[in-house]
């Protein structure tokens, strides 16, 4: 019997078959799936912010932002018997919620950006996007085949 895990936001867990994983709400904020098909180890990160660098002092959480969340969960899916030369990605989310004249306040395009960049970075290629727009996203990944299922109550259902 399988098991869906939830991971919530600035989180992130790893599962394999024939598990899955689930994460809510998804506005601007992105999830970023690790698959690795021949293991059947997944991964799914709901981070809130793109760079942990501009944050000074405190005990920030390493989860809640892209150049530090993919890095720890690709780790943890090693540590489980990934490969990590094997890895894809599938991201959705990134919407811009509210509108603005600034770019800065566009927290959905900047954590999108910082997600292909660290994915790029460490040659990870994103196989499937659903990302921007103005509407929010849940999003189920699938351990058995690395299906992404996103759902939104104004777009409908749909698998990338």
């Amino acid at each position: 019997m399988s098991e869906k895990l939830t991971v919530g936001i600035s989180d992130w867990k790893i599962c394999g078959s024939p598990d899955s994983l689930v994460t809510y709400a998804l506005g601007s904020c992105v999830g970023i799936c690790l698959y690795d098909k021949n293991s059947r180890i997944a991964g799914l990160a709901h981070i809130m912010l793109p760079d942990s660098t501009a944050i000074t002092g405190g005990a920030a959480t390493r989860a809640k932002f892209a150049d530090t969340a993919i890095v720890d969960m690709i780790d943890a899916m090693k540590a489980k018997g990934a490969n990590i030369t094997a890895l894809t990605a599938k991201i959705a989310g990134g919407a811009v919620m509210f509108q603005s004249a600034s770019a800065q306040f566009n927290i959905g395009e900047r954590n999108v950006e910082a997600v292909r960049k660290k994915l790029a970075e460490l040659r990870i290629p994103i196989v499937a996007a659903d990302t921007g727009c103005n509407y929010g996203r849940t999003v189920t990944f699938f351990a058995d085949n690395g299906a992404l299922e996103v759902n939104s109550a104004s777009k409908g259902r749909s698998m990338i």
